[in-house]
């Protein structure tokens, strides 16, 4: 569509201030912005939308400008609900530029002119996919019962012979299309999701392309229409992205175009989900400020049962409750990790598995300073029928996401989680949330990126380890074991994986020797060759633990 016919449409409340000449521009889609540079995800032919919060004095506007002009921009809107009118150093800068810019009525959504643009792109370059964008409020308004991002993938696949699926951050399966056909597994979910952050990370321009197997995919990031965010790092664990089976590298503009107006639809959906999330998050922060404030017990129960319908719609009974605590820090400590870490918690709790319109439901998370705290419900009867491993297990959280999550974070990133034992009552509230935030600091304690821990690790002697100071460790296995790794080293005896083997099997010959291949006097040679050179004797209860220790600190 022309710039031109954007004005013919009062319904947009669009008013001219520079730019008559340059209305005959072809505009091909559509970005909303407050980033100082947005280049970076800019392919050129949008129409750029902003509330001016990247505007901090006058000096800001003439190199905003010069970097939308250069990456193809053909005009931009700026809307007068911040500021209350355009200030005249952006008119300026746009006229100096010849970037045709409008004045946005503080009336109009955002929202409103994105669907506009898209519906007239879309009906313009691809007729065959007019029905979605005519479509698009009945199923991004109306919620599951008006069809959702489902449908938009169906009619891609109908109209267009596209599969498509849009994807979490961590792969996991968000929307795909209903109607007959393979779905995707889990494992190529993941492997895309990693290619995707990794992309993001480098600051490739999308869509990615990757090839797995006998097929290519095209990777479109789904962003929100209202993306406010200055470094990447804030939404790249949380961004969803649209994974379409095809190579688009070689796929003319007007189809491009088409699939990006499709992420924009999406997002849509994306911003409708987030927004429902708010009742959630309340309700876990209400119950956090009267655990942490020490509020009588009655009180935060009384706090729970309100939580415990919304949670957990159509219960019976009252709930039994986990904690888990994660953090997310970067190595030079920006941007904040709190509200990185609320997202990405709540998408790594939906069980995959779960049913239903919307999974997310059933989980509350609150931020508060730099980490995110989730409140999760455990119906009662599955908890008793479970026991202590009833619910949430920390290794298992992080099992199918450790890979997207490590390229999400490229090297300089951390997540760590800490998980407690459930409880069924308001009093046992505060003694899980000590316990997931002290399980998370042992998971701090451990080398990698993404580490988690849980309640059964609190009562183990795994939990003093990562807390011995690294002088000490150093010292200590330097003490025992250096003079077995020399003497491995020099003769290929093996000693140390016999000594790891030995006290693997609690000191029984016969079962380490049956390991190890070894005749038991070959064992026997074995051992004595270690109590010589450490001048320890593995017959005593002391210097087995000893070794141990030292084994597992090393």
């Amino acid at each position: 569509m022309r710039l031109r016919a954007l004005l013919d449409t009062d319904a947009l409340g669009l008013r001219l201030l520079g730019g008559e000449d340059e209305l005959d521009r072809t505009v091909r889609g559509v970005m909303t912005t407050d980033l100082r540079d947005p280049s970076r995800y800019l392919s050129g032919g949008e129409l750029v939308l902003t509330g001016l919060a990247w505007r901090r004095d006058a000096a800001d506007s003439e190199p905003f400008v010069r970097l939308l002009v250069q990456a193809g921009v053909v005009a931009l809107a700026a809307g007068e609900a911040e500021l209350g009118n355009v200030p005249d150093d952006l008119v300026v800068a746009c006229a100096r530029h010849r970037l045709p810019l409008f004045a946005v009525h503080e009336s109009v959504a955002f929202a409103t002119i994105t669907e506009h643009v898209v519906r007239q792109v879309s009906g313009e370059r691809a007729g065959d996919l007019a029905a979605v964008v005519d479509r698009h409020r009945r199923m991004m308004t109306s919620g599951p019962a008006g069809g959702g991002p489902d449908v938009v993938l169906d009619l891609l696949g109908s109209d267009l012979d596209l599969r498509a699926w849009v994807l979490s951050p961590t792969g996991r399966l968000i929307a795909g299309p209903k109607v007959a056909g393979p779905g995707l597994p889990g494992d190529i979910c993941a492997r895309l999701a990693a290619e995707h952050l990794a992309a993001v990370r480098t600051g490739r321009r999308g869509p990615h392309r990757i090839t797995l197997g006998s097929s290519t995919y095209s990777l479109f990031p789904v962003r929100p229409t209202a993306r406010t965010s200055r470094d990447v790092r804030e939404t790249v664990l949380s961004d969803w992205l649209l994974a379409v089976e095809a190579d688009a590298g070689d796929w003319p503009e007007g189809r491009l175009d088409l699939l990006q107006g499709v992420t924009q639809l999406i997002a849509v959906e994306r911003d409708r989900r987030d927004a429902a999330r708010t009742v959630r998050r309340r309700l876990a922060e209400e119950v956090l400020e009267l655990v942490q404030t020490g509020a009588a017990p009655a009180e935060i129960a009384a706090r729970l049962r309100v939580a415990a319908p919304v949670l957990l719609p159509g219960l019976g009974a009252a709930p039994h409750w986990q904690v888990v605590v994660a953090k997310v820090e970067w190595r030079d400590g920006d941007p904040e990790g709190g509200p990185v870490a609320q997202s990405l918690l709540e998408e790594i709790l939906v069980d995959p598995l779960a049913t239903g319109p919307e999974p997310s439901d059933r989980i509350a998370v609150a931020q508060t300073d730099d980490e995110a705290i989730a409140l999760v419900p455990l119906p009662a009867v599955s908890a008793e029928h479970d026991g202590s491993e009833a619910g949430i297990l920390a290794d298992a959280l992080l099992e199918a996401v450790r890979d997207p999550l490590s390229a999400g974070l490229d090297g300089d990133g951390r997540v760590t989680l800490g998980v407690s034992a459930s409880v069924h009552s308001a009093e046992g509230l505060r003694g899980a949330l000590e316990e997931a935030r002290h399980a998370r600091r042992v998971a701090a304690a451990r080398p990698g990126a993404v580490c988690a821990a849980g309640h059964q690790e609190l009562a183990s002697h795994v939990l003093l380890l990562p807390f011995v100071p690294d002088d000490v460790r150093r010292a200590f296995t330097a003490r025992l074991l250096d003079p077995l790794r020399d003497y491995d080293r020099r003769h290929r005896a093996e000693l140390i994986p016999t000594l790891e083997a030995f006290l693997d099997c609690d000191g029984s010959w016969t079962r380490c020797a049956t390991r190890l291949h070894l005749h038991v006097n070959t064992l026997r040679y074995r051992v004595g060759r270690i109590e010589q050179l450490t001048s320890r004797d593995l017959s005593r209860l002391e210097d087995k633990l000893d070794f141990f220790l030292a084994l597992r600190m090393s």
